[in-house]
């Protein structure tokens, strides 16, 4: 194929960059299979009317305005790398043309779920505590050391949210032979059920579990709706995991909840993203933290290029998208999760 006839990619992928999302040998392949113009969000707008109007796919979530979407008529997809959607594009003339707009999230899933399960573990057992314990020599040997432990196995647990992380988070709870509620209005019961899951209301899972996991997008319907109520439904002592955004929690309410002692928290995500340093999270006890660090591993990042690599492929065939995550025209106005500004 001579390079004037191969696809034309417009790359714009930030916060990430090519380097990070495709291995060198996905990198090679797609420089050998399209021609990619790399620009930045700011610059798009400026690229001349002829690339404008050839490129087929862009990789990133540059702002496009329904001005610039006029000049892209060979437009098909647009790869979400970001994996937030945001409302920066005309998505329902998106949709009319036909152009997808997909998300690369659910390479996410599964190290957000590992993560996820091992703060749910150190929260049961007491492991940072105890080390921490051990390095200044005041730890307590045997039984004296688990006198708040307890086990996930056989424990109620409650999902907030069932997409991809949540659907990732019950195959690994499978092996504790939990009890396993999920709230998800999105979702229809039948679902849950083929998942192993039982289907719940919102104050079933809250006051029915041992841990509970909040795994939800934010939307424009549920930004902090987990609040002072939320936290005393839960059973004294309860494991609160957060790990999905914190907008969809109000946060002060949390940090109440454990200080007061009723819960235990735990969570990788938070309202400004860092902290302060003179902010109360870092020095709350019964808080477990992470820096938004769950799903940051490489090996996720480089899931992303084979995945647009493969979708890119379908599409060149006439197929449509199958390994990304498409938006949806009927949810996607609702999405409110704030995108990351590191990698």
């Amino acid at each position: 194929m001579s390079e004037s006839s191969q696809p034309l990619v417009i790359s714009a992928p930030e916060p990430r960059t090519l380097d990070l999302i495709f291995t060198p040998a996905s990198l090679a392949r797609l420089r050998a299979g399209y021609r990619a113009v790399e620009t930045t969000d700011r610059d798009i707008a400026a690229l001349p009317a002829e690339i404008l109007a050839e490129a087929r796919y862009i990789i990133g979530q540059p702002p496009i305005s329904s001005e610039l979407l006029a000049r892209m008529q060979s437009l098909r997809c647009v790869f979400n790398v970001e994996s937030n959607l945001i409302n920066n594009m005309p998505y329902e003339t998106l949709f009319e043309r036909g152009i997808h707009v997909v998300t690369t999230g659910a390479v996410f899933a599964e190290p957000v779920a590992e993560l996820g399960l091992a703060m749910a573990i150190n929260l049961a057992r007491g492991i940072v505590d105890a080390d921490l314990a051990f390095r200044e020599g005041r730890e307590l040997w045997g039984g004296e050391g688990n006198r708040a432990a307890r086990l996930i196995s056989g424990a109620d647990v409650g999902i907030i949210g069932f997409g991809d992380l949540g659907k990732a988070l019950n195959r690994l709870l499978s092996g504790f032979r939990t009890r396993t509620r999920v709230f998800d209005p999105w979702l229809p019961p039948s679902m849950l059920i083929e998942h192993g899951v039982e289907p719940a209301a919102l104050d079933e899972v809250l006051s029915g579990s041992d841990f509970i996991f909040v795994v939800a997008s934010v939307t424009s319907e549920n930004q902090r709706f987990l609040g002072a109520d939320a936290f005393a439904k839960m059973r004294r002592g309860a494991a609160f995991i957060l790990l999905s955004r914190a907008g969809v929690v109000n946060f002060e309410a949390l940090m109440e909840a454990v200080r007061s002692g009723h819960i235990v928290a735990a969570s990788d995500v938070f309202p400004e993203e860092p902290p302060g340093l003179d902010h109360p999270v870092r020095a709350l006890p019964g808080f477990l933290r992470s820096a938004h660090r769950a799903g940051a591993l490489d090996v996720a990042f480089k899931r992303m290029g084979d995945m647009v690599l493969e979708d890119m492929d379908l599409m060149d065939r006439g197929l449509p998208p199958m390994r990304c995550k498409r938006a949806e025209r009927e949810t996607v106005s609702r999405m409110r999760s704030k995108p990351v500004d590191r990698n």
